[in-house]
Parts: structure tokens; C-alpha cells; sequence
């Protein structure tokens, strides 16, 4: 056994593989839904309908009766209410 050399040990090498496995963690975002109901004016519009009856009184012209005086209003009146059928 004299032939025989003794082998030398160098320290070992590491070659490090790296792997990777998901693991989730949850990162809770709360979100916070606010109804707001707002008020505002508005106009609503009503409108309020009358009725008036107006009477014109013309008269009389004073062609046929030159005796009465020519649209001076109340004169011709009565005469008016005389010749109604």
C-alpha cells in the first residue's frame, strides 16, 4: 500500500437552488357606501284662472233720434231696453 496517496478534502460547495411557493396573505381595503340624499328647491308653478264678465255699452247712435245727444253713454239706454223682443 505504499503507492497508495492520501486523497485531500476540500470543504464542500454549496449550489443553492431557489424556489419559490405562493402563500397569500389578505390586506383588507374597506370600502365605505354613503347614500346622501340631497334637497333642493324647485319651483313649481300654479296657475289660478278667472273669469270676469264685462259689459260694453255702445249705445245708441243718434242717426234714427236726432233729438238725444250721440254716445254720451246712459241716454240711449232706456231705449235700448224698449226695442228688446
Amino acid at each position: 500500500m505504499c503507492g497508495c496517496v492520501k486523497p485531500i478534502c476540500c470543504p464542500p460547495q454549496y449550489c443553492v437552488q431557489d424556489y419559490y411557493t405562493q402563500r397569500f396573505v389578505p390586506v383588507i381595503h374597506p370600502i365605505v357606501t354613503i347614500n346622501r340624499q340631497n334637497i333642493i328647491n324647485v319651483p313649481q308653478h300654479y296657475y289660478q284662472q278667472t273669469t270676469q264678465n264685462v259689459v260694453v255699452n255702445q249705445g245708441f247712435q243718434a242717426q234714427a233720434l236726432p233729438a238725444y245727444p250721440v254716445n254720451q253713454g246712459f241716454a240711449n239706454r232706456g231705449l235700448f231696453f224698449l226695442n228688446r223682443r
